[in-house]
């Protein structure tokens, strides 16, 4: 790709010091007092307040670390052209009332004779966090080139390794690599963390009928600055003249765009609570491999191609330019191990801004976003900034927005929300079908052969062209995964339409390359591209083209899938590379822009991170052990280097380029989908471990709509629970929670293979289930008051032999559908139920 422990929320027990007051106004009785702060504390959070000639505050300390220190620690103010006016320079004292867990500072004056500003303060500590409430009258309307409602000034940029933004992206100051950079984004709330102290503070905004924006400095004394923003309208970036969307601009702090304020009152509250970072972010007892790397990765780098609230992608908000790639196939997948709502939510409305302004109305869907247009083809860009690539149109834009639709569906699954896709997504799918002139099954790209020099994939500078391995496969992913979600939407018609071209798009693949299909008997490896006049290009061992053949279920066949893991494994051994390069030879000359020759060079046999979930998910079901191989590699060079770079060089295996890929935490993300075995789906928690030896007894946390599971993985025995009920089997297993029923599904079934009622806590452990027998026990934790309701989905109107704790109770019969339900007697602690199936 070419581009340069859960909350912990505290209540306040207030202890409010009148040190000095100018006022203090008591009840009804105004009280002289001699000194100037006030201290509002708790157990976790000591606001320091000043009011002398001034209104700010001076110290915050979170948890026992002091985190602002200083008389300009938090305070509001706004610039007019060049002036700045703060809070720090008042005209007056203002007076001060304190009434039942309520502090308020009333009359705070500043300004010149040219604008008065005036402002009220008030602290609300009455309940399990700290409200702050900024009131602001302005004596007249203007146009501010910033403001700041209010701004804080952390100690160092070293204080929080980062801050959560309330749609899951991060501002990560490990970036913020000089002085002066800043960051500015759209969010109403922050989290700021720090996993070594497992200290976290978060700030949530409240302004009803305003926008909110919040940017991010080193300022020059190597503190962070941060500062909110409300507004009418939401803030425009200042950069660049034309475009106005960039985010990240370094040797200055003006992020944002002048706006225009409106001298009537506005208010808005800032709500200051803490967290232990721990407890909320923490992800369990990993074991075999280093928890805090695994942590660190998914909490950082997995986060920064997030780059505002609407903008979501592979490339980071540091990148000079800023790009989103819209054909990257994993960004909902990232979120399937970063494990955080907030980024789930956010990339909904992501997703819901890409299909209202990057579809053509033919179902084009543009493959990049920038914050220029510098990347563009001339023309080829609209007012969003969406754009077709300077390098050729990259067809895999329509295949990655339908599968990061479903994707996501599968982890939120909300299908009122996916149902608002649908059309978008068949528009999108059938542009690319229409280009299957031969009726083969195998889509053409818009190019018919490499002497074009243009590019049709995500491996952008590489003249891929007519036929496309690599955007089959993809697209081969996203019909799949679109059958399903229109068979959910009830069109059983668009879902047989869409398995019917992917079955005949697989069988095409799959064929020689003397036959139509890109298998290579010679080099033994599906080959990258055909040209129209028939010439075979990228007999390289392409390793995204082959690693998604085995992954996404294109390639079936055993002998095949042994040959190209044991034939990069070997080329692997042989350089000692950490990690799989994007090719394992070199193309031939002319397939690729010039200056990828010699090899290896950039496209052309460098390292690059972004394809680590489909190689380990590819070897995971063949070795787990070779992918927890290349999973501990790259946790090793995080610990080196951070993960900070676009790729790695194959000679020196060193980091180069200055866009950085999140791309580059997806081995991680593939450790937890394809060796832990971590699947969300639609309708249940699927789990299907691929483990080593090392891994046995490892103990995830992982929040699942809401609910706070803990997953145990061992040697043929995993366990899933939600705390009132549990499920142990010794092999893949779905899991669910309705109210009070459990839903179990055996191995991948899409519907409940059983399902028990109870109001009371349960076990219940799965000794066998396939279709001549299935035999469980249920432990229940307490004693039930009544019976247990038990719903099993077996063959249609089938006879059974049940037996109750060993003992036979006669012949049961399903229904049509296979259905039985089942009743126990009352008891105390458990029950054992076997059925068997009758001849």
């Amino acid at each position: 790709m070419h581009f340069n422990k859960i909350t912990a929320r505290i209540t306040l027990t207030i202890v409010v010091i009148f040190i000095v007051v100018p006022l203090v106004i008591a009840g009804n009785r105004i009280m002289p007092v001699t000194r100037d702060s006030t201290i509002i504390k708790n157990g976790k959070i000591c606001l320091t307040l000043n009011y002398q000639k001034r209104a700010c505050i001076s110290s915050l300390i979170v948890n026992g670390q002091k985190v602002i220190t200083g008389n300009d620690g938090i305070f509001t103010s706004l610039q007019v052209g060049q002036t700045l006016y703060s809070s720090l320079h008042l005209k007056s004292h203002p007076i001060v009332t304190k009434n039942k867990g309520t502090i308020k500072v009333l009359g705070i004056v500043y300004g010149d004779n040219k604008l008065r500003i005036t402002e009220n303060w008030i602290f609300n500590t009455s309940g399990p966090s700290v409200k702050w409430r900024i009131e602001r009258t302005l004596s007249r309307s203007i146009v501010a080139e910033e403001t700041a409602s209010p701004v804080f000034n952390f100690d160092n940029i070293n204080t929080w390794e980062g801050a959560y933004q309330g749609y899951g992206g991060l501002a990560w100051f490990y970036l913020f690599n000089e002085k002066l950079c800043t960051y500015g984004v759209h969010t109403r709330s922050s989290s700021f963390w720090n996993s070594k102290t497992g200290n976290g503070l978060n700030i949530t905004v409240t302004a009803p009928g305003k926008q909110v924006a919040m940017k991010y400095t080193r300022a020059n004394d190597d503190r962070l600055s941060y500062s909110i923003s409300t507004s009418d309208k939401e803030l425009l970036p200042k950069s660049d003249s034309g475009t106005n969307r960039r985010r990240f601009i370094r040797g200055r702090t003006d992020v944002w765009a002048a706006q225009k304020i409106k001298a009537v009152k506005s208010s808005q509250t800032i709500t200051l609570s803490y967290f232990d970072f721990d407890e909320k972010y923490g992800r369990g007892d990993l074991k075999g491999i280093n928890g805090s790397q695994v942590s660190a990765v998914l909490n950082t780098i997995a986060r920064i191609g997030v780059i505002d609230s609407l903008h979501f992608g592979g490339n980071s908000w540091h990148t000079p330019y800023g790009p989103i790639c819209l054909h990257e196939q994993y960004i909902a997948q990232m979120g399937l191990a970063i494990n955080d709502p907030q980024y789930l939510k956010g990339y909904q409305s992501c997703l819901d801004f890409y299909r209202d302004h990057a579809i053509k109305p033919d179902g084009r869907v543009y493959s990049r976003w920038a914050y220029t247009n510098e990347d563009a083809m001339p023309g080829q860009f609209n007012e969003y900034g969406f754009y077709e690539a300077q390098w050729g149109i990259l067809m895999d834009s329509n295949t990655d927005l339908v599968t990061n639709v479903a994707e996501l569906y599968d982890q939120n699954g909300d299908i009122n929300w996916v149902r608002t896709h649908q059309l978008s997504c068949e528009k999108a799918l059938d542009w690319l079908l229409k280009r299957d002139s031969n009726g083969n099954g195998l889509v053409e790209m818009m190019t018919d052969n490499s002497a074009q020099k243009k590019s049709s994939d995500w491996i952008d500078i590489i003249w891929a062209s007519y036929e496309n391995a690599f955007v089959n496969a993809k697209l081969y992913h996203a019909l799949v995964k679109w059958a399903g979600v229109e068979a959910q939407l009830g069109n059983t018609e668009k879902a047989k339409y869409y398995n019917d071209f992917a079955a005949k798009l697989k069988a095409s693949f799959n064929k020689s390359i003397n036959n139509g299909g890109f298998w290579d008997d010679e080099q033994k490896c599906y080959v990258h591209w055909r040209d129209k006049d028939g010439s075979i290009h990228g007999r390289n061992m392409v390793t995204p083209v082959n690693f998604m053949a085995i992954a996404y279920g294109i390639c079936d066949d055993p002998a095949r899938k042994k040959m190209i893991l044991d034939t990069i494994e070997k080329q692997m051994v042989k350089e000692n590379l950490f990690f799989w390069p994007i090719a394992m030879r070199t193309y031939a000359p002319g397939e690729g822009n010039d200056w990828q020759f010699p090899f290896p060079a950039y496209e052309n046999g460098d390292l690059f991170l972004s394809w680590g979930s489909i190689g380990v998910a590819a070897y995971a079901d063949y070795d787990p052990a070779l992918a927890l191989k290349y999973v501990k590699n790259v946790l090793r060079q995080y610990s080196k280097d951070g993960l900070a770079y676009q790729r790695y060089g194959r000679l020196k295996q060193d980091g180069l380029g200055d866009d950085i890929l999140s791309g580059n935490s997806l081995s991680i993300v593939g450790l937890y989908q394809a060796i832990y075995g971590v699947n969300p789906l639609y309708n249940r928690f699927y789990l299907n471990p691929h483990l080593t030896k090392e891994l046995f007894g490892t103990k995830l946390n992982y929040t699942f709509r809401g609910q706070r599971l803990t997953i145990q993985l061992d040697s043929d025995d995993y366990m899933i629970s939600s705390g009132k009920y549990r499920v142990a089997s010794a092999r893949n297993f779905g899991f669910n929670v309705v109210h009070d029923q459990l839903n179990y599904f055996d191995k991948d079934q899409s519907n409940p293979s059983l399902q028990i009622s109870s109001k009371e806590p349960l076990t219940l452990q799965i000794k066998s289930w396939d279709k001549q027998k299935i035999d469980f026990v249920v432990v229940c934790h307490q004693q039930l008051e009544g019976k247990l309701d038990f719903i099993c989905q077996l063959a249609p109107s089938g006879s059974y032999l049940l037996s109750v704790n060993g003992k036979e109770s006669g012949i049961v019969k399903t229904d049509i559908n296979g259905r039985i339900t089942l009743t126990t007697p009352t008891f105390v602690d458990s029950v054992g139920m076997s059925l068997v199936k009758q001849k």
